[in-house]
């Protein structure tokens, strides 16, 4: 019998959360998580309904306004949320909106034929999470206001006042009661109606900030030619304007930009229905496909590759490309783990026949153009196979395969990857202390001489010629490029450590360029570290403490009693000072270290800044430290 336990399983032990009680029960579910990105999700779930107007036809302008205390308002010019009673649920139809789950026009019926929603959740889900909500719809010669607290009604629809225009305001103020901060960032909601902005050209985006009076318009007639240019602003392009292309077929609209820049990654973002498709899709391998058939059907029929050359790679037609796909359907299939990947077969043929075309006759047309992108494909297939020969040298077996290993890598005996990290440090003087302090079971030491290549500025091929890269990527044992499996990796952690000062910063700055350039998964999935050495040591009656600012120095002394004769501060100018006990006890005991996870929230913003710090131009750099150099906090002089 499995009574005895009092553990009672009957109809009484099933829960049923009425209404929206579900939302607040498990607000992860609905807008991903309750920290910061789960706060700025309000604003576009609102920001959508009205994307979704105009995508019909019946919105031109936007506003969004961040109030002083972080609440929010949204208005719209579109038609305004019908207010009449609803024929099912016998309540006003708004109401119905803002309080049931999956209440919406996007399930079938002739609302809306493209919604850039995934689930209908929008309003509700907002109005659920919010302290207070109002809703006022412009409609029908009235203005219509109702008012919830936490998703429950306060006062039922009225007429509030007489109009001759139209649209929807909603005002919501996040629950404190459910997020984690309550603080909205503005460049991240700027990045997001950016985009929104120029994947839906003609439409104005007005974000006010009223905590500092910052504001915004986002307009872009030329849509995502103009996201393209954006994009490459900062960059060398091959060819002055993007390639815009443009199809129609069935029900599914096709719109893509291309640009090449004179670098050497590629950067393409793909959208459905206007939702970022960060894991790709069909719509990005159709693209994928019918730009590397039509580069090398054309390089054959004019004799740039002759019969039996070796036809150019995907890889190699990519190289410096920069592109935007932006796909509308009316039923988009979505899959992967984040459902953020394009499923529906048929989209695949689609845009493979609509680039192939458009394409195909670009070249044709501008044949000098033409020649300048498959000469870069030809280099890029050059470099590719001496990259291929280079890469042999760095190839780690496995970890129970014994192989070559860098001749300073310090290894740790553990095999387990998941317990395993790897500290690459900063000169061989602070790597013999950390190879004496680690713990040998999992901590393994990489010292690096001076500073890296600027990964930005070169080809793999050129990469792979220097000593210090080589023995990272054979250390990780993970490849690299577009070889490189995050699953092989070696060590779980990969952690930064260097000197605190503007050569340490360089040094970390080179590291994540490269990292985010050819490994790109080390960053997104969260294994790429920043070490937290202490600034200062204090030594007050023969014990030390140690203080990682200015400010814990401060409270530091005041908790010892102030500065005398008996306390003695160092300033550490950088790791070689500290001997093994000491950046055992400071900066890589797990009990006691402070770590810095490196992150990537937004790829475009990523790829911009390290192309503002790292690239070739030097008026973006010197515009960026402008702007920036006020908010500097440690700066070695």
């Amino acid at each position: 019998m499995l009574e005895d336990n009092n553990q009672v399983y009957d109809e009484s032990q099933i829960q049923v959360l009425e209404g929206l009680e579900a939302v607040r029960k498990r607000p992860g579910m609905y807008i991903g998580s309750t920290s910061s990105r789960g706060l700025h999700h309000l604003v576009y779930e609102i920001v959508d309904n009205s994307i979704d107007e105009a995508l019909a036809g019946f919105c031109k302008n936007i506003n969004i306004y961040i109030h002083k205390d972080n609440s929010i308002t949204v208005t719209d010019d579109g038609r305004g949320m019908p207010v009449g009673m609803h024929p099912k649920m016998q309540r006003p139809t708004v109401e119905v909106i803002m309080t049931v789950l999956h209440a919406g026009g996007k399930f079938g019926g002739s609302g809306y034929k493209v919604s850039g929603g995934l689930h209908g959740v929008g309003a509700s889900v907002v109005n659920a999470l919010s302290e207070i909500c109002e809703v006022e719809v412009k409609r029908e010669g009235h203005i219509w206001k109702q008012i919830y607290n936490r998703g429950k009604v306060i006062t039922e629809l009225e007429i509030v006042g007489d109009t001759d225009d139209h649209g929807t305001k909603t005002y919501f103020k996040p629950d404190s009661e459910i997020f984690e901060e309550l603080e909205y960032d503005y460049d991240t909601l700027a990045q997001r109606l950016r985009e929104l902005a120029f994947l839906n050209k003609g439409i104005r985006i007005n974000l006010v900030d009223k905590r500092s009076d910052k504001e915004e318009e986002f307009y872009y007639e030329g849509g995502i030619k103009s996201f393209v240019e954006y994009l490459n602003r900062n960059k060398e392009t091959v060819h002055k304007d993007p390639i815009y292309i443009e199809g129609n077929k069935d029900d599914y609209s096709v719109e893509i930009a291309l640009q090449y820049n004179d670098g050497y990654t590629e950067n393409i973002f793909s959208f459905a229905n206007n939702i970022d498709t960060i894991e790709g899709g069909t719509h990005l391998a159709g693209f994928k496909s019918a730009l590397t058939r039509v580069f090398n059907d054309y390089a054959k029929k004019f004799g740039i590759l002759k019969e039996n050359d070796k036809n150019l790679s995907g890889e190699d037609v990519r190289e410096g490309l920069t592109a935007v796909i932006s796909i509308k359907l009316i039923d988009p299939q979505f899959e992967g783990q984040t459902k953020t990947k394009l499923g529906n077969s048929e989209v695949r043929g689609i845009v493979d026949n609509i680039v192939g075309e458009c394409v195909g006759h670009f070249l044709e047309e501008n044949p000098q153009i033409a020649k300048l992108m498959i000469d870069k494909g030809l280099m890029a297939a050059r470099a590719r196979e001496a990259a291929k020969k280079a890469r042999e040298l760095t190839r780690r077996k496995s970890v129970l395969e014994s192989t070559s290993l860098p001749g300073k890598l310090a290894d740790c005996s553990s095999k387990d990857p998941l317990e395993c990290e790897i500290y690459l440090v900063e000169g061989d003087s602070a790597g013999g202390s950390a190879k004496q302090g680690r713990n040998r079971r999992f901590q393994a030491i990489l010292p690096l001489r001076g500073k890296i290549m600027n990964v930005e500025k070169q080809r793999l091929d050129k990469i792979l010629g220097y000593e210090e890269i080589r023995s990272m990527i054979t250390a990780f044992g993970a490849g690299i490029g577009k070889e490189f499996d995050v699953e092989k990796i070696r060590y779980n952690r990969i952690i930064i450590m260097t000197d605190a000062d503007v050569d340490g910063a360089h040094i970390r700055t080179l590291l994540l360029t490269f990292f985010y350039r050819y490994m790109k998964e080390l960053v997104e999935k969260g294994h790429v570290y920043v070490a937290q050495p202490p600034l200062y040591k204090v030594t007050k009656n023969k014990k030390d403490s140690y203080a990682y600012s200015d400010e814990e120095l401060q409270q530091l002394l005041q908790q010892l009693g102030g500065k005398d004769n008996n306390t003695n501060i160092q300033r550490y100018k950088g790791l070689g000072e500290m001997d093994a006990t000491q950046l055992w006890d400071t900066t890589m005991n797990p009990e006691e270290r402070t770590l810095l996870q490196v992150t990537v929230d937004d790829a475009m913003a990523a790829d911009e800044i390290f192309t503002i710090l790292m690239g070739d131009k030097v008026e973006p750099r010197r515009e960026f430290i402008t702007e920036n150099a006020k908010k500097v906090v440690n700066l070695d002089i």
